[in-house]
């Protein structure tokens, strides 16, 4: 079986961190004989995220196996040594981290740079906010774009203070913990479980329950990892599709052993390859299928791809499953707003299934793209198009023509998003003629090695 192998954190031993390069990677995707192989993506980015974040929270000692070592959870991993935790690389995707307890993080002596992450940097920005410290975030130009508003909105209730910042909430801003934090009822203006988990780390170190309503439910990462590590958390249905998460302040969250699944929005690159490229056959093992990730899943059932589970198995309350794929004839589906929570980061690849489809799909209830990496919306429908896709955007929906093949020939302007290059690959992999990208240098933010792994299952990028 094909696994990827990264370089560890900077101070962990005499290796270097692996960073994105400043000069662009360009590279060509074409048509390929079918794809065949076994393969295990990188661990999920949001557990790694959050296995470091509480274990930086947690008093005693927190293992970690299969952590992603991408760009993004680096730099998660250096804002937690920054703050006062101890975190040691031990072995390959194994990591340990020695916590400071809730409310315990140091003034960090330097900006806590996240680089591309907006998840990082936002749920740190939740856990500082809980502490009697001021730091200082900034990442790359992209993240400095992205708005935080709707984050800092509840930490400012809460008792935060942001001492300087850029236009609008951008960063580089100075955020200023809490002396006192105090628990709140918040409900949340869209479905972003960002946003939840910023309030409930706040929430860890305020006397009394801190509440967050959602009316869609968001990815409940946060909720199954604080009951994990030990802290008292209830989540009830609200309403049709919401959900009301209690937590009970400051609890003393214990050091844990956390195995990390492999990423199912990694795994939706190789899917949907398997899928378009003729007589593919490939198996991914460990994907982690909690239900409120596996809206592509669901999708590309709908559209008549082959996806079977296998083997399935949990730890710190995720499923996860051994899943095999074979090539498939789609067709288009009309997708409902809300399943947009458990797919948003898929639907670009979504689009590329959708464009290889006979027929038109209908992707309802996309404002989330628009503050992603770029404006992932836009962009999407300007990769389709100049690779001779009819696409339209109206409003927040995304309406894709399938005809069954796709001319391609053209060149895609990732605007520094990696989800946006690998999709543009996975499309030159059955596409008429190759496809282009712009730039692959910001792939190793989430998946390092994903040109490799490609590779290694049969893709032909040059």
């Amino acid at each position: 079986m094909w696994y990827l192998r990264r370089a560890p954190l900077e101070g962990a031993s005499k290796d270097p961190i692996v960073t994105h390069s400043d000069q662009t990677r360009p590279l060509q995707a074409r048509a390929s004989g079918p794809l065949t192989g076994k393969v295990r993506v990188p661990g999920d980015k949001s557990i790694s995220h959050r296995a470091l974040i509480l274990g930086a929270l947690a008093v005693g000692e927190t293992r970690i196996s299969g952590l992603l070592e991408g760009e993004d959870v680096l730099n998660t991993a250096k804002s937690m040594q920054a703050l006062g935790a101890t975190v040691e690389r031990t072995g390959d995707f194994a990591w340990k981290v020695q916590g400071v307890g809730v409310a315990g993080f140091a003034q960090p002596k330097a900006p806590l740079d996240f680089g591309n992450s907006g998840t990082g940097c936002r749920l740190v920005m939740g856990a500082v906010a809980g502490c009697p410290i001021s730091a200082v975030f900034d990442g790359d130009a992209s993240l400095r774009s992205r708005p935080m508003r709707r984050i800092l909105d509840p930490l400012e209730k809460m008792g935060a203070k942001v001492i300087s910042g850029s236009e609008g909430g951008r960063l580089p801003l100075t955020l200023q913990g809490a002396r006192d934090p105090l628990p709140i009822t918040y409900k949340t203006p869209v479905a972003s479980a960002q946003i939840k988990s910023a309030v409930l780390l706040a929430g860890l170190a305020a006397p009394g329950t801190t509440t967050v309503i959602e009316s869609e439910a968001s990815r409940d990462h946060t909720e199954l990892m604080l009951k994990h590590f030990g802290a008292d958390i209830t989540s009830t249905r609200e309403g049709t599709h919401g959900r009301k998460i209690a937590l009970v302040g400051q609890p003393e969250l214990h050091g844990a052993t956390v195995v990390v699944p492999a990423d199912p929005s990694s795994a939706a690159f190789p899917i949907v390859a398997a899928l378009i490229v003729e007589g593919s056959d490939v198996v991914l093992t460990d994907v982690m299928t909690n239900p409120l990730r596996t809206g592509l899943f669901t999708t590309l059932r709908e559209m008549g791809g082959f996806i079977e589970e296998s083997e399935v198995r949990g730890d710190a309350g995720e499923p996860m499953a051994r899943l095999r794929v074979r090539a498939s004839k789609l067709r288009g589906v009309v997708v409902p707003p809300e399943r947009a929570p458990s797919m948003i980061d898929e639907y670009l690849v979504l689009a590329v299934a959708a464009a290889f489809a006979e027929g038109t799909t209908i992707m309802r209830g996309l404002q989330e793209l628009r503050v992603k990496e770029s404006d992932r919306l836009e962009a999407t429908a300007a990769m389709l198009r100049v690779n001779g896709v009819k696409v339209e955007v109206s409003g927040d929906d995304l309406i894709v023509e399938g005809r069954g093949h796709v001319p391609g020939g053209g060149t895609v302007a990732t605007h520094m998003d990696h989800r946006i290059a690998m999709s543009a690959l996975v499309m030159g992999c059955a596409s008429d003629q190759p496809v282009t990208v712009d730039d692959t240098a910001f792939i190793a933010t989430s998946f390092p090695d994903f040109i490799p792994m490609m590779r290694s299952l049969g893709a032909e990028f040059s």
